[in-house]
């Protein structure tokens, strides 16, 4: 008799919200400038954001450049500032317009613009992500097909914004969200339910399903009470990616 499936994630794929006509108008130019931190609060932020870099960088430090890595959502490429040892480098980004131009472009090895893009038969000792996960709309089949693509004995090591807390709205609230009223007219409130359809909890929740040991780090006095959080998840569960993808 054939085991009936049971969608573990029936919130999933999410769908975005429509942006209003004015808000479409200035998304591409905002977004650029947002990634690039060309703004006095974003340049700030990118500061701030270091810390995301830093702990996905950690495990080659000290050695480890000889790791193959996968990033998911590349963007600019600044990831590779701080891993400029790191030898073999493939991302996914489908926005081609960020990494264009970036200095780091030579170091990497392939460039996706989607996730099923990247053949099965390549397999990676670490696959990272850096405030990617949470603009995700179809994440449980990035995880799934990321733990494909995981060697047996590789990691993902994922970084987030605390999205769905208190302390994430307030402080995007009195930040990005004042200095795009000022420039714009226009809430932020609105790109930010457009752009982050994931909450931290929903993300962590989806890697602790796809992957046996899931160990997290805040920026911040706990889950609740942080900034950013930092996942590393070990010990693939292929059989059920492959079965989930499957449904």
């Amino acid at each position: 008799m054939k085991t009936m499936f049971i969608d573990p994630f029936p919130n999933f794929p999410k769908i975005r919200p429509k942006l209003s006509p004015e808000m479409r108008n200035i998304y591409d130019g905002h977004y650029l400038n947002s990634r690039g931190g060309l703004t006095p609060t974003t340049a700030v932020i990118h500061r701030i954001e270091g810390w995301l870099h830093r702990q996905v960088a950690r495990d080659v430090e000290n050695g480890g450049n000889d790791l193959v890595t996968l990033e998911i959502g590349a963007g600019t490429l600044n990831q590779l500032e701080y891993e400029p040892g790191v030898k073999v480098y493939d991302v996914v980004e489908p926005y081609k317009k960020l990494y264009r131009n970036s200095p780091m472009l030579p170091r990497v090895r392939n460039k996706y613009a989607d996730i099923d893009e990247v053949e099965l038969g390549k397999k990676y000792d670490r696959i990272t992500t850096i405030a990617s996960f949470e603009h995700i709309t179809k994440l449980p089949e990035v995880v799934a097909r990321g733990c494909l693509l995981l060697k047996d004995g590789g990691c993902m090591r994922v970084a987030i914004p605390n999205e769905g807390s208190l302390v994430w709205r307030m402080g995007w609230q009195m930040t990005s969200g004042v200095e795009f009223w000022l420039k714009y007219r226009l809430g932020y409130g609105q790109l930010m339910a457009y752009e982050h359809v994931n909450q931290a909890r929903e993300i962590k929740a989806v890697m602790e399903y796809f992957l046996g040991k899931v160990e997290a780090k805040y920026l911040g006095l706990n889950a609740q009470l942080s900034i950013y959080h930092f996942y590393v998840g070990w010990k693939p569960r292929k059989k059920r990616a492959q079965i989930y993808l499957k449904k």
